[in-house]
């Protein structure tokens, strides 16, 4: 069983930057592949960016490519999105997932969710 908590989620004005945390426990955190998954008011829940288990290759939905950066901290057992450049389309419940597949880019393949921080993009 694996726990995940987010958080740095706030409302911050457009062109703003913002890094949300992920906190992982309950299982090994260097075999999960972690991501990160938005809902947008009227959307289904989306695919933002992920990094695999095995060599932290990272992949990014093409609307946060060049924005985002998604990284871990093993040590730390955590997992963060650095989002620079936010715009409204960014308004969202961002949500922390984890999964023992290496490349993941679909909600159905994640195994594991945190509760969701909501991210505010003022225009």
């Amino acid at each position: 069983q694996v726990q995940l908590v987010e958080s740095g989620g706030g409302l911050v004005q457009s062109g703003d930057s913002l890094r949300l945390s992920c906190a992982a426990s309950g299982r090994r955190f260097s075999s999960l592949t972690m991501g990160w998954f938005r809902r947008a008011p009227g959307k289904e829940r989306e695919f933002v960016a992920s990094i695999s288990w095995n060599r932290g290759n990272t992949y990014y939905a093409d609307s946060v490519k060049g924005r985002f950066t998604i990284s871990r901290d093993s040590a730390k057992n955590a997992v963060y999105l650095q989002m620079n450049s936010l715009n409204s389309e960014d308004t969202a419940v961002y949500y922390c997932a984890a999964t023992l597949i290496n490349i993941a880019t679909m909600s159905h393949e994640y195994e594991y969710w945190g509760q969701g921080t909501q991210v505010t993009v003022s225009s």
